[in-house]
This record gives structure tokens, C-alpha cells and sequence, in this order.
């Protein structure tokens, strides 16, 4: 079969907050366009996960009248609170010691899937045709090598790669502008990176990964708009990492651990120091009496500055998260991602009308430069550099650069290493015994599993690729002891020996939620995400 193909002014790959104001701001500034969005999950918002703490600046600008029009950002944040922990004990941060980053007044305590869901509903009402359930697999070129759009997955495929009596092949969507937004590293995005060498110049990307639990607390342990952040305990000094607690309405709490992907032993595991941070007594304090009732995982792209990559290309531009938009010293990304998707679609609009078409909208990265994002990112632009040289001497040495030099200190550390660089050989590193499972405020991965709603059709081919089949075994379990297995946050990678034989990496893909962990930290990149079936993966409600 032939895939049949459809023309749109432009398509944006991907329904996050980033793609749908791209989409949205397009169509205000001009009606007459036509406009797609593809979501690979199986409705808008289904693949959303985020603390959230909402900055609407951004959505001010998109949206004006947001809260006549029902944005739902309803819990506005009462109180900040930044605990330093040791095993035992909690040491508060006064208020006056907090830099102007870590504040949150004026902001929004939010599901960010619900806001997106909200996005998506004033993105239809304005005539953008949004398709879920459609994974763009492919890149397409011109003749000129121009992006002209992408092509979305086949279905139908067997596990042996065998057409079923289901088959069909995917559609072409061309466009004269292609976004893509496809959030913390996008499959297609790499690949865009890797033909236009856009990272030239940048320092490496560096990430972490969020892990994250939504719980039902007792009504006496509720705080709406309580805002809480941890460092220290249960990481090293040396490894960056922290965790966040934030109140929603309804008796819901946002309980969430960040982890770098930088650090150095491969027997950490950041599912299990998530799970053994509950149990500290400044935590557990909150959640005895309550329940878990939702669960995901998502990794982070936290370089900042130095590590976005030139965005544009002769057809279609990078946002949001897709680039790197994420301003880690506040753990927010959602403002900076509408507000990048909004100067990439005032850009593309003022092409489009001036008749060019599949050009390099040079326009964007030019507005960028000039607007509050990037004044924003530029004060934060050190927060990583210096925390990855230690909590204690960073946090010191963030603070002098944020209080006393506004952000603005006269030089910028740089990011030398990629986080699947960093780990130490087996041979090299402890260790690390974690607690079992109480089932009531810690969980193991497979329970904790059931509540993120993960689904795939099991009989497609395994979308977590291996360039070559040898290296888990030769190279992973021989050199670092199969990290895989204790990096993944789904139970996705195993070692089994069948009848005590040779041991061999099982590849349990219909676990995957989509957090692209692998593909970043797998220390030779042998591991390569590529998209599912559309409508697969996690289902998070409420995240």
C-alpha cells in the first residue's frame, strides 16, 4: 500500500504545551492557516507528567482572559518551604536565604496534563485539527533536503516485523513549516540534531530523570498551596538530585524525587532512593494515612543555556522541551515551553504570509534572544554547572551567583560530560542495598507500574532498539553489572538465565513509559528509543 498524504501551512508533532501554543498562537495571529497536531498518546494530555508548579506568565500572554476562559490553575501557592535532609534530621532554609528563583509567589500549583487537556480543547475551538493516537515515526525531505513534514507509524506489525491482515501504512503529512515538539529527548529530534548538526557549539545535554506519585492525603495532613522542596538525604553530596511536594485542591498531593542522570555508581537505582526518601520522618509525616493513587516517571533535559541547540533548520524549528526550554533552578518548563512555541509560530506566520515556505526561520532564534525567556534562562544558566560539583559547595556558590551578582555573574561554567560518560566501572563503585517494600508508603516498581495506566498492543515490534545485541551482556553486565535494570523506573530491562544457562537481556517493552531514561544514560548508546504504535504507553490522569 501507498500511504496517502495531507497539506497543511503547518504541523507540529506533538500536544504538550509547547506544540499546542504554537498551534494556538498560529491560529490567532492568523485564522486562514491550516494547522495539525499529532500526539502519540492515546488522548491529549495522556503522556503529560510534571511536578507542576505554573509559572502563567506565559499563558497570560497566549491567554489573557485564561481565567474567564476556565484554564484550570486553581491552587495559587500559599507557602515555600526548602528542607535540607540528613537521615534523620530536617533543617529549614530560612526565607530570606532563598534566592528569587526558588520562590514561587504568584504561581500555580497544577496538573499539567489537565492544563494541557485545556490547551487542547481552545486549540480545536480555533480550528487546529488535532489528531492522539498518532505517533509520527519519520522525517520527511524534499528534494532539497528541507524538512516537508513527517509520516506517522504503521500499524499492523507484527513482533517478527510481518504485516498483519490489520496493516496500514501510516500517512504523510507535509507542511510548509514542521514544529516539533515532542518533548525531553524527542526521538525525531535527535535525528534533526544529527543531519542539521545543530548541536555544534552547544555544550552536551544533561538530564535527570522526575519520578513521581499522586497521592490522596488525610484531610488533617492537607495544605493547598503548600510548596515544598528537598536536597541531601537520601543521595550522596555528590550526586545532584532533589524532591518536591506540592499540595494541589481535593485532598491531592504531587509527591515527586529528581535524580541527574550524571551520577557515577551503577548500582543507583532512582526508583528505590525515591521510595526510601518517603520514609524520612519531614515525609512520611505527610503521607501516613493517605494513598498512592497514581504513579509515572519522565526524564528532564536540565542544561539549560549552554546546552540548547541551534533550533532551526530549512523546513521546521525545535521547541519546547524537544530543544531544552527548562529552567532547572525553578524546576519549571511549562512557561518556558508555551512561550518558545508561541515566537516559533510568529515566526512561521510572518513566512507564511510573506510567501516563503520550508525556509530556516531565523526569525525565532532572533526573537528568543530578545524576549524575557532567554533574560530568564540566562540568570540560571550556572544552577547545574555548580550543583554538579557537590550539594553543599554548589548550593553555596549558587547562592553568591543568584544574590549577589542577580544572576548575571561575569562567567558561565560549562557541562564537559554527557550524563552516559559519567558512570563508574562495577569494579569502581558500592553497592547499594535498598529496604524492602512496606506496600504502604513504598512500593516496588511493577505495583507502583498499575497506576501510571501503561498499555501497548504486545504484538509490535520491541521499540527499544539495540544496535547491537551483544553489548548488554559483553559490555553492560560485564563492565557496570546491567545498569539498565536499575535505571529504568518500569521494570522494562532484565537479566535471566534460563535453566542456570547464559545470561540474557529480556526487553519487557509493553512496560515502557516513555521517560527515554535508556537512550540517555546507557553508557555505550547502544540503546535507541524509537516510537510505539500511536495510543500506546502511559495513560496519567491527574499528573
Amino acid at each position: 500500500m501507498q500511504r496517502e498524504s495531507m497539506a497543511y501551512d503547518l504541523v507540529v508533532v506533538g500536544g504538550g504545551p509547547a506544540g499546542l501554543a504554537a498551534a494556538i498562537r498560529a491560529k490567532q495571529l492568523a485564522p486562514e492557516l491550516s494547522v495539525c497536531v499529532l500526539e502519540k498518546g492515546s488522548e491529549i494530555g495522556a503522556h503529560i507528567l510534571s511536578g507542576a508548579v505554573m509559572d502563567p506568565r506565559a499563558l497570560a500572554e497566549l491567554f489573557p482572559d485564561w481565567k474567564e476562559k476556565g484554564a484550570p490553575l486553581e491552587v495559587p501557592v500559599t507557602e515555600d518551604r526548602f528542607l535540607f535532609l540528613t537521615e534523620s534530621r530536617a533543617w529549614r532554609t530560612p526565607d530570606w536565604l532563598l534566592p528569587a528563583c526558588f520562590r514561587n509567589h504568584g504561581n500555580y500549583v497544577v496538573s499539567l496534563g489537565n492544563v494541557v487537556r485545556w490547551l487542547g480543547r481552545q486549540a480545536e475551538r480555533l480550528g487546529v485539527e488535532v489528531f492522539a493516537g498518532f505517533a509520527a515515526a519519520d522525517v520527511l525531505y524534499d528534494e532539497r533536503g528541507a524538512v516537508m513534514g513527517v509520516a506517522t507509524g504503521d500499524v499492523g506489525i507484527n513482533r517478527k516485523g510481518e504485516k498483519t491482515d490489520a496493516y496500514q501504512p501510516g500517512m504523510e503529512l507535509h507542511a510548509k513549516y514542521t514544529f516539533f515538539a515532542e518533548g525531553c529527548r524527542g526521538h525525531l529530534g535527535r535525528q534533526l540534531e544529527a543531519r542539521f548538526d545543530l548541536r555544534r557549539g552547544a555544550d552536551p545535554q544533561v538530564y535527570g530523570i522526575g519520578l513521581k506519585e499522586l497521592w490522596e492525603l488525610a484531610p488533617e495532613k492537607h495544605r493547598p498551596g503548600l510548596v515544598m522542596h528537598t536536597a541531601g538525604w537520601p543521595l550522596d553530596r555528590a550526586t545532584y538530585g532533589g524532591s518536591f511536594l506540592y499540595h494541589l485542591n481535593d485532598r491531592l498531593a504531587a509527591v515527586g524525587f529528581v535524580v541527574g542522570l550524571g551520577y557515577r555508581n551503577p548500582y543507583l537505582s532512582p526508583y528505590e532512593e525515591f521510595q526510601r526518601w518517603k520514609t524520612h520522618p519531614a515525609i512520611r509525616a505527610f503521607l501516613e494515612g493517605g494513598r498512592r493513587i497514581g504513579y509515572g516517571a519522565r526524564a528532564i533535559a536540565a542544561g539549560g543555556l549552554q546546552s540548547l541547540p541551534k533550533t532551526v533548520f530549512p523546513g521546521g524549528c525545535l521547541i519546547g522541551d524537544d530543544a531544552g526550554f527548562l529552567n532547572a533552578a525553578r524546576i519549571k518548563g511549562s512557561h518556558c515551553a508555551i512561550k518558545s512555541g508561541m515566537l516559533a509560530a510568529e515566526a512561521a506566520v510572518e513566512a507564511i504570509a510573506a510567501g516563503r515556505a520550508r525556509d530556516e526561520l531565523v526569525a525565532y532564534p532572533e526573537a528568543f534572544r530578545k524576549s524575557w525567556l532567554f533574560d530568564e534562562l540566562y540568570r540560571a544558566r550556572n544552577f547545574k554547572p555548580w550543583l554538579s560539583k557537590g550539594l553543599y559547595l554548589g548550593t553555596l556558590m549558587f547562592g553568591i551567583d543568584q544574590i549577589v551578582f542577580g544572576g548575571k555573574a561575569p562567567w558561565t561554567l560549562r557541562h564537559r560530560h554527557a550524563d552516559h560518560e559519567t558512570l563508574a566501572k562495577k569494579t569502581e563503585a558500592q553497592p547499594i542495598v535498598y529496604p524492602k517494600p512496606d506496600g504502604v508508603l513504598t512500593f516496588d516498581r511493577l505495583t507502583n507500574l498499575s497506576f501510571s495506566g501503561v498499555s501497548h498492543n504486545e504484538d509490535q515490534p520491541v521499540h527499544l532498539t539495540l544496535k547491537d545485541a551483544s553489548v548488554p551482556i559483553r559490555v553492560n553486565l560485564e563492565l557496570y553489572d546491567a545498569p539498565e535494570t536499575r535505571y529504568c523506573p518500569a521494570g522494562v530491562y532484565e537479566i535471566v538465565r534460563a535453566d542456570g544457562g547464559e545470561p540474557r537481556l529480556q526487553i519487557n517493552a509493553p512496560n515502557c513509559v516513555h521517560c527515554k531514561t535508556c537512550d540517555i544514560k546507557d553508557p555505550t548508546q547502544n540503546i535507541v528509543w524509537v516510537a510505539p504504535e500511536g495510543g500506546g504507553g502511559p495513560n496519567y490522569a491527574n499528573m
